[in-house]
């Protein structure tokens, strides 16, 4: 049953239903409205131990979704408040590597849309391309390149949700990339800012690649992210992200495996929460006193 439901095309036509039944099933549980999503990648779950008032929904207790199978990817998502904040968290994601249809791996973002959430953020672990990111560097994201050869957004599609040609011009809001920055000042975390690179997964790149994608611009490469902000934009959700470099990349060092990430994940982890914590009081304040 799972596997059907993994690779069953979504075209964006089908997409409004498809999210109506999502939110119907989570209305049962809770009428907290979220003013921002954030989806949390690899090892980075920790920022939703300190939610108040949750609501937890396994992935596969959700209609339409399967379980997670990615390592370190809880698999639920969470309703509730962080420091006042109410937040819809994603604990875990949907990837292509899985056997997901596009259109099922950027789901769990619009569904956040369609709950009310205007602001969504995007973290990932990924690996270093720039040679001066040593483990442990959090990157802003600036802009993407798109090397997946998927896009959620082929198929008919669905006027009332977005438009037929999605303008990625300022995919990543400067706005929010402006106050993640001012957050890690603020917590003193330094935070830098470059272009991720998303690629299907699950192999880790040659060295060959990773030459290939740093010569192309990228600073830092990764097996999600870039469908989830593409469908984003189209759905008119304003989007920030930030990639936690957990290994140099493929001929930077030594070989990579993905207990490595997860240990880079946990060390960063906390930093990356108190970063988050902070955005989520300033962005979140307009909401609040409007």
């Amino acid at each position: 049953m799972a596997d059907g439901i993994r690779g069953q095309p979504i075209p964006p036509i089908d997409q409004p239903a498809r999210l109506a039944a999502l939110v119907a099933a989570l209305r049962a549980r809770t009428d907290l409205v979220p003013a921002v999503g954030i989806v949390l990648g690899s090892g980075l779950g920790s920022l939703a131990d300190g939610l108040q008032d949750a609501v937890a929904i396994s992935f596969g207790d959700l209609p339409g979704w399967p379980p997670a199978t990615a390592p370190g990817h809880a698999g639920r998502l969470l309703l509730g408040r962080l420091d006042g904040v109410p937040v819809v968290l994603l604990q875990g994601r949907l990837h292509l590597y899985e056997g997901n249809a596009p259109g099922l791996v950027v789901q769990p973002v619009l569904l956040m849309g369609a709950l009310g959430a205007t602001v969504v953020v995007l973290t990932n672990a990924a690996g270093g391309l720039n040679p001066v990111y040593r483990a442990g560097t959090l990157m802003v994201i600036a802009d993407h390149i798109n090397l997946t050869g998927q896009n959620p957004l082929i198929g008919q599609n669905a006027g009332a949700m977005g438009e037929r040609f999605t303008d990625l011009s300022e995919a990543w809001s400067p706005r929010l990339r402006a106050a993640l920055h001012e957050a890690g000042r603020a917590e003193g975390v330094e935070l830098t800012e470059g272009v991720y690179v998303g690629l299907t997964g699950p192999t880790y790149e040659t060295p060959a690649e990773v030459r290939m994608l740093r010569r192309l611009g990228g600073d830092a490469v990764g097996m999600s992210t870039v469908l989830e902000a593409i469908a984003a934009r189209w759905a008119g959700i304003e989007i920030a992200g930030v990639s936690l470099v957990t290994n140099p990349g493929a001929g930077y060092g030594a070989l990579i495996t993905h207990e490595e990430v997860l240990v880079a994940g946990a060390e960063a982890g906390p930093r990356l929460a108190r970063v988050l914590r902070r955005f989520l009081r300033d962005v979140a304040r307009p909401v609040r006193e409007a």
